[in-house]
């Protein structure tokens, strides 16, 4: 049932085994005039929860727009949210007219979904003369910010290093697409729904809640965004709302037959950051499930299902954890750069998220000497060194292909020699286990000793097989 920062965040709060430690965690944030409820919900019989953020007290909610065909006229039912309730709108027209319908929303996608209470209010109105209707439903929500001010907010919340990163991480992908939509430069772009405190508190909540998990790796299944419209501040526009759509590009989505918006902005965004591979369920060891729940009601369970998983494959680990870990690969053919320009393409490559990036020496045609540009990434990263490495060589095209991939688990240890402490580099899985010294360490200690690097490297590799290897 798609994606939304609410809706992630209640699943994965599920997963806690401290709940109040993550509770305390948010209070903490000082976020002004912010409140989170955490509430009991059932949808379609299955038990989860809910978390609602209110900013004011009051929660912001988007609107579906449904278009409804009836006999001798056409008619358009607004289906929104009311102080909590649901209430159609319906108006039959036999002839041609003009009719106005301005509801004064502005909103975060991100809370799309109506409370479930129990009962609901449907009010159907049939007109049959020419007239204009004028309703307005201000939910809400406080003050939006600017993206610099996101930003500067995030870095002051006292978040550790991985989390702010993560949540600056976040906005960055949905800067990128309101300013694609929008046709803006970025940076100029106004946030518009997600420029609100509960949206803040939505993303941060995510990342905080993944690093209390210590996952190393997260898999989705294919992105179900619904169909239909939803009135927001530009007007009524189509689902997925164009910056959501625009965040899953190369991300496998389908629509379906649910009517209304699923998949929201912040909730793709999250998505793009964290899931490293989408596709069908891997086989895994399931040890606990989380059930994160919208308020809307449809006909299909409306909740968001985060399993905490190790998977059954030789390496060990969470939710296939390191094996066949997808990377994407970015290459280019060049035959007209000098070594300079393509150190400096490569150093700006590295320096923007790519995991590896290399050279390969090729001819072409013509009989020319080239290299073969190639850099590897996460993702959620390839749409940005894609344009990063057009921008910076001479290329007019690069490929993107996506790989599979296995690695050992990696971790880092110190040893004692006669040469001083030297890190060793540890890496495990598949049945083997490797063992490498850090070379500027070797390096460092050679010259203070004034031995050969070999020598060094030699007594580190023997203290680490009596240390990390007894049976050797």
């Amino acid at each position: 049932m798609g994606a939304s920062g609410d809706m992630m965040m209640a699943a994965l709060y599920e997963l806690l085994p401290d709940k109040s430690a993550f509770r305390n965690k948010m209070e903490q944030l000082g976020l002004p005039g912010v409140t989170i409820e955490y509430e009991s919900s059932v949808k379609c019989g299955i038990s989860g929860t809910r978390i609602s953020v209110k900013v004011g007290g009051a929660e912001e909610k988007s609107e579906d727009v449904k278009q409804v065909k009836q006999e001798g006229g056409s008619a358009v039912a607004f289906t929104h949210t009311h102080h909590d309730h649901d209430h159609d709108h319906s108006h039959d027209h036999d002839h041609s007219h003009d009719h106005s319908h301005d509801h004064g929303h502005d909103h975060d996608h991100d809370h799309g979904y109506d409370h479930d209470h129990g009962h609901s209010h449907d009010h159907d109105h049939d007109h049959d003369h020419d007239h204009d209707h004028d309703h307005d439903h201000s939910h809400g929500g406080g003050r939006r910010y600017g993206f610099n001010e996101i930003l500067n907010m995030i870095r002051g919340l006292g978040l550790s290093d991985k989390v702010s990163e993560d949540a600056i991480g976040v906005y960055n992908i949905l800067g990128e697409a309101e300013a694609a939509v929008h046709g803006v430069p970025f940076g100029e772009m106004h946030l518009h729904e997600i420029g609100s405190l509960d949206a803040v508190a939505d993303i941060v909540g995510c990342c905080m809640l993944l690093e209390m998990l210590a996952v190393r790796e997260i898999e989705a299944s294919p992105v179900h965004v619904g169909s239909g419209s939803i009135r927001c501040e530009h007007g009524i526009l189509p689902v997925p709302a164009p910056a959501a759509a625009q965040i899953l590009k190369g991300i496998p989505i389908y629509g379906g037959q649910i009517r209304g918006e699923l998949c929201t902005p912040t909730g793709a965004a999250l998505l793009k950051r964290f899931v490293s591979r989408f596709g069908e369920m891997r086989p895994s060891t399931v040890k606990k499930i989380g059930y994160g729940m919208g308020t809307k009601d449809f006909e299909a369970a409306n909740c968001l299902r985060a399993f905490l998983c190790e998977s059954n494959d030789a390496g060990g680990g969470r939710c296939g954890v390191e094996s066949g870990n997808p990377v994407c690969e970015i290459s280019c053919n060049l035959d007209d750069m000098t070594p300079e320009a393509i150190g400096a393409a490569f150093d700006i490559l590295l320096e923007n998220g790519a995991l590896d990036v290399y050279t390969t020496p090729i001819m072409m045609k013509k009989n020319r000497p080239a290299v073969l540009l190639s850099c590897l990434c996460a993702q959620h990263d390839r749409d940005k060194l894609a344009e990063l490495m057009l921008k910076h060589t001479s290329t007019l095209g690069v490929r993107i292909s996506t790989c599979d991939r296995h690695i050992l688990e990696r971790s880092e240890d110190t040893v004692s020699t006669e040469y001083g402490d030297i890190r060793i580099k540890r890496a495990q899985g598949y049945g083997t286990e490797k063992l490498k010294p850090e070379y500027d360490d070797l390096l460092k200690a050679a010259n203070k000793h004034g031995v050969p690097f070999l020598t060094v490297r030699d007594a580190a590799i023997r203290e680490a097989d009596r240390s990390f290897k007894p049976d050797s």
